[in-house]
C-alpha cells in the first residue's frame, strides 16, 4: 500500500474543464492529518504510519486512547487509520500531512462505507428477475428454490438471498484528481465515491 489521507465527503458537483467539458466531481475535505504512531518493520513486523483526523477533546475518549494520544501534547482525534508504506522514514510523530502529497491529474483510490439501505429482497439486492404477474401466477418476487432436499440437505454458503444491503466498505480505484485547493484542504476527484455526505473516506495514492 501507499501513503494517503483521511477525509470527509462533502458532496458532488460539476466543473468545466479547459476545453468546456462538464466534469462531475466529488468534493472531499482531505486532512490535514497528524502522524500519531510509526510502525517499524523490525519492531512491529511491518512499516506503516498511523494518522489521526478530526480533532476532538481528549476527555471524550476512553482512558487507553487518551494515553495513546498523550505523546501529541493534548491533541486527540476521532478517526485513526493506518497506511502501510515504506516511505515513512521522513515523518515523525506529530508531523502534519495535507493535500500537498497529491497533484493534479494523479490517480488515486478512494474507500468509504456505502449508504446503508436496510433489509432488501433478492430483486433489489442481487438484481434477480421477478416472476410473471399474470395468468394466475403466484410467483412474483419470492426467492424460489434454494437447494435440494435429499442432498445436500442444506443451503450452500454464499447463496444470494434477501438480507442487509449496503453499509459495507467499498473502494473505487483509479479516480483522477481534477483539482486541489490546498488553502481549503479540498480535493476534487472525477466521478462518484462511496458513502453519504459528511461520511469518512480514505484517499490512497496509487503505487507508482
Amino acid at each position: 500500500m501507499a501513503l494517503g489521507l483521511i477525509g470527509k465527503k462533502i458532496g458532488m458537483t460539476q466543473i468545466f474543464s479547459s476545453d468546456g467539458e462538464i466534469v462531475p466531481v466529488t468534493v472531499i475535505e482531505a486532512g490535514p492529518c497528524v502522524v500519531v504512531q510509526k510502525k517499524d518493520r523490525n519492531r512491529d513486523g511491518y512499516s506503516a504510519l498511523q494518522l489521526g483526523y478530526g480533532q476532538i477533546k481528549p476527555e471524550k475518549l476512553t482512558k487507553p486512547l487518551q494515553g495513546h494520544f498523550k505523546k501529541l501534547g493534548g491533541k486527540a482525534f476521532s478517526v485513526l487509520k493506518e497506511f502501510r508504506t515504506d516511505a515513512h522514514e521522513g515523518y515523525q510523530v506529530g508531523d502534519q500531512i495535507d493535500v500537498n502529497i497529491f497533484s493534479r491529474g494523479e490517480r488515486v483510490s478512494v474507500s468509504g462505507i456505502s449508504k446503508g439501505k436496510g433489509f432488501a429482497g433478492n430483486i433489489k439486492r442481487w438484481g434477480f428477475n421477478r416472476g410473471p404477474m399474470s395468468h394466475g401466477s403466484k410467483f412474483h418476487r419470492v426467492v424460489g428454490s434454494i437447494g435440494s432436499s435429499a442432498w445436500p440437505s442444506r443451503v450452500f454458503k454464499g447463496k444470494r438471498m434477501p438480507g442487509h444491503l449496503g453499509a459495507e466498505k467499498v473502494t473505487v480505484k483509479n479516480l483522477e484528481i481534477v483539482d486541489l485547493r490546498a488553502d481549503e484542504n479540498i480535493v476534487l476527484v472525477r466521478g462518484a465515491v462511496p458513502g453519504g455526505k459528511n461520511s469518512i473516506v480514505t484517499i490512497l495514492k496509487n503505487k507508482g
